[in-house]
């Protein structure tokens, strides 16, 4: 019997233990609103991250294909920019891994695309460690180091 008192008071303890740890207690803040009386506003969740009225959603899909012009106002337009649609998103081909200079050229694993090329960032001399980091003239790029040893 008493191993049954002491299993149950166990069990108490370590729910209320849970109970109180994830219990969020969120201080009650007055806001200010500038909107007309009367308007509705979208009041924040707490399960449920809530976006406002109007924002875009950015793992929306561009529908590219419908307009090509669309990544152009993405990638800061001009003829230097690099965005340019990909299945029917607008993609930075200068730096997605997945589509490395151009459309579905996929980089191979523990490489990385960098300026449109896939490197190693390990051993390569121009991008050592890091995209656009380059060593000195005679040093080696060694585990992503200049002149590691």
């Amino acid at each position: 019997m008493a191993l049954v008192k002491l299993l149950v008071t166990i069990a108490i303890t370590t729910a209320i233990t849970i109970a109180v740890i994830t219990t969020r207690t969120t201080p009650t803040v007055e806001r200010t609103s500038f909107d007309a009386p009367g308007t509705q506003t979208i009041r924040p969740s707490r399960f449920l991250a809530q976006k406002e009225v109007g924002e875009r959603s950015p793992s929306a899909a561009d529908h590219c294909n419908k307009d090509p012009e669309m990544c152009s106002l993405y990638g800061g337009g001009g003829s230097n920019s690099t965005v340019t649609c990909c299945n029917n998103k607008c993609i930075d081909v200068a730096s997605d891994d997945k589509n490395c200079g151009a459309c579905q050229n996929k980089c191979k694993f523990s490489q990385t695309c960098c300026r449109g090329q896939c490197v190693y960032l390990s051993y390569d001399k121009r991008h050592c460690g890091q995209c656009n980091h380059p060593c000195e003239q005679d040093e080696l790029c060694v585990y992503g180091l200049c002149n590691y040893a």
